[in-house]
């Protein structure tokens, strides 16, 4: 059926909830889950100020992604317990729609998982609407999960 599922996050309710449907079906499945979460660049002034207020032993730590690597890390562990073991995460910088598209297209996602979150009303016609862009430009099949 699927062996290899795609869902993106930002940490969100509506996103954790996609995650949730995705790993249920990939346990279901046996299907590897790749999980990928965009992120915007920052600029190199407001790293280095965050760098500062930072403690030394962690300033290293300081850097564009690192609130994604840890949505992503989480998620992970989120599958692992849930008995999903072959899980890969994709931190990308960008819009979330592409990075979603581009993972699934690089890495032969059978199904992308998102969820409905700005596809109510006049929002759905909205070209910037995530599930939206996904749902007119997937190379696979689509599950738009209700989360609202």
């Amino acid at each position: 059926m699927f062996s290899s599922i795609v869902v993106g996050t930002d940490g969100s309710d509506t996103a954790n909830q996609a995650v949730t449907e995705a790993i249920e079906i990939a346990k279901a499945v046996g299907a590897r889950l790749e999980i990928v979460s965009a992120y915007e660049p920052v600029s190199s002034s407001r790293l280095r100020e965050e760098a500062k207020q930072a403690p030394a032993d962690v300033e290293w730590m300081v850097n564009e992604r690192a609130d994604v690597e840890s949505t992503l890390d989480a998620a992970r562990q989120r599958a692992n317990a849930a008995g999903v073991e072959d899980v890969r995460t994709y931190a990308r910088q960008g819009d979330p729609a592409d990075a979603i598209l581009d993972v699934a297209e690089e890495f032969g996602g059978d199904l992308i998982v998102v969820g409905n979150k700005g596809m109510t009303g006049a929002k759905r016609f909205l070209l910037g609407s995530v599930p939206n862009k996904i749902s007119h430009h997937a190379p696979s099949s689509v599950l738009i999960v209700r989360t609202t």
